[in-house]
């Protein structure tokens, strides 16, 4: 078994919703973090809650969808802490949208920060993993990534390439001493893209905490788990196993399951809400430069 404690661990997006949950997972488990994220108020809040729980805590603002300027992060990684002993591949990105409504961008940005941000990260830190003969790279993809999402397909496509990219590199790396681990969480309840939407679970498809995830981690490296599928309890996951193993076998079965769960049903709202989410954050940009001109006028 792997034991944690004392190990460097590099965790993308750690500002926010799963990734907080990892870090303190992390935390009880006596590691020293290094938090990446865009966000340093998040990192700022999450860097206290470490401490408290008796990790160490670096963190770092960096955008990790700037794929040409991870080099610059690796660099100021290795000047601070040294080497990474583990990398978790967390940050995501999701955009609701019917396919051809997509704009290349977002499509760019969908696949960079979920599969080539993960693919660029560990193809700088592998080097030094391989020198050393230990290491672990754990990947955060989705169920989305076993069964396409419909009105998620950029998402779906960037989940499934970061699992087979993840099942390549295991097979690659055996013998090495460098592990590699995938996690595929369904639904997720109170935090995080899905929660974000304030669209329900489809029924009956089960619903995981962010805490399980986190768990999954911590055992996933402890245990060298090829792959975890975390959801809402040992039954369900089983169930989801199965089910998974069978729309293999009967694509179209699944595609019948998913359509009486509603699943595009419920990914339309999603694509709804989002387009408030962005209009009320639009108006408030306004709102705010309006104001900010005003006072320039008057001053």
């Amino acid at each position: 078994m792997t034991i944690i404690a004392g190990q460097t661990v590099l965790l993308t997006g750690a500002s926010r919703g799963i990734g907080t949950f990892i870090a303190r997972a992390l935390a009880k488990e006596k590691a020293t973090i290094v938090g990446v994220s865009r966000s340093q108020q998040g990192l700022d809040k999450v860097a206290a809650e470490v401490k408290a729980l008796g990790g160490k805590w670096i963190g770092i603002t960096h955008d990790i969808s700037q794929v040409e300027e991870l080099p610059i992060l690796v660099k100021e990684i290795n000047q601070r802490v040294g080497s990474i002993d583990i990398l978790i591949n967390n940050a995501g990105l999701e955009i609701y949208k019917k396919f051809q409504d997509y704009s290349t961008a977002e499509m760019q940005s969908v696949l960079t920060v979920n599969l080539m941000s993960a693919m660029e990260l560990s193809r700088l830190l592998l080097p030094t993993m391989l020198c050393q003969r230990r290491g672990h790279i754990v990947n955060i993809a989705s169920l989305a990534g076993k069964k396409g999402s419909p009105y998620d397909s950029i998402y779906s496509a960037s989940k499934a390439g970061l699992l087979m990219w993840g099942d390549s590199l295991r097979q690659e790396l055996v013998d090495t001493g460098v592990k590699v681990s995938t996690i595929c969480p369904g639904y997720i309840s109170g935090q995080g893209m899905f929660a974000d939407t304030g669209v329900p679970a489809p029924r009956l498809a089960g619903i995981s905490t962010p805490a399980d995830v986190a768990n999954a981690v911590i055992q996933a490296i402890k245990h060298n788990q090829a792959e975890a599928i975390v959801n809402q309890d040992p039954i369900t996951a089983g169930m989801t196993k199965l089910l998974m193993a069978l729309w293999q076998i009967f694509p179209k079965f699944g595609d019948t399951v998913y359509q009486w769960m509603e699943v595009a049903k419920l990914n339309q709202l999603r694509i709804e809400n989002q387009m408030q989410i962005a209009l009320r954050t639009s108006d408030r940009k306004l709102m705010v430069t309006a104001k900010l001109d005003t006072e320039i006028k008057k001053a």
